[in-house]
């Protein structure tokens, strides 16, 4: 099975409800509470997507730290190293555990939003992320090729591991949305 099919057969790509949204949906290993827990608490969080502190109330502060050369201990590539203990800052728009978390991702007026929200199904919880206000092409192939690529870390986790490689995948996924994401601008 090539890297692409191994990649799909787990993991459907984002999709694209408007030009600057990109819209994700995975079915993860509960409980509910389970989930939620990787979603709010740092530690966990940084397991799969980026350390810091998230208040969890609504209005209050986010600051997340991106270090994915500690996701799965592996050296990364040349031109993502800049990004490496970046950080983002932004504030809590939806806060309904252990259901719902919002919060924009970045500060102004350009911040984009993110919403995760969980619900139970018969094979687990459903988790569905919907990052908008994306400007451009660009960012909208980054920020879905991010997610994506970060769900299946969190996949991996909530099965027990092992974590498949992150940036063969990021990169494997990069070059798919790529493709599905045609013409926008």
């Amino acid at each position: 099975m090539n890297k692409m099919a191994e990649i799909e057969s787990a993991e459907s790509f984002g999709n694209y409800q408007a030009p600057d949204t990109v819209h994700l949906e995975r079915i993860l290993p509960g409980p509910i509470e389970r989930v939620w827990a990787y979603l709010t608490e740092p530690e966990k969080r940084a397991q799969w997507m980026a350390d810091g502190s998230i208040e969890l109330r609504v209005g209050g502060a986010v600051e997340l730290v991106f270090f994915c050369s500690k996701l799965c201990g592996e050296t990364t590539p040349e031109r993502f190293r800049k990004f490496d203990g970046s950080s983002l800052n932004g504030a809590v728009t939806r806060f309904e555990p252990p259901h719902a978390l919002g919060f924009s991702w970045g500060g102004g007026a350009e911040a984009s939003q993110v919403e995760m929200v969980l619900s139970e199904r018969p094979n687990g919880v459903l988790l569905t992320v919907t990052h908008t206000r994306l400007p451009g092409r660009d960012v909208l192939i980054n920020v879905s090729t991010g997610w994506h690529t970060h769900l299946g870390v969190l996949l991996d986790l909530l099965r027990g591991g092992p974590l498949r490689p992150f940036w063969p995948r990021f990169i494997a996924a990069e070059q798919e949305y790529e493709k599905r994401i045609p013409g926008l601008s």
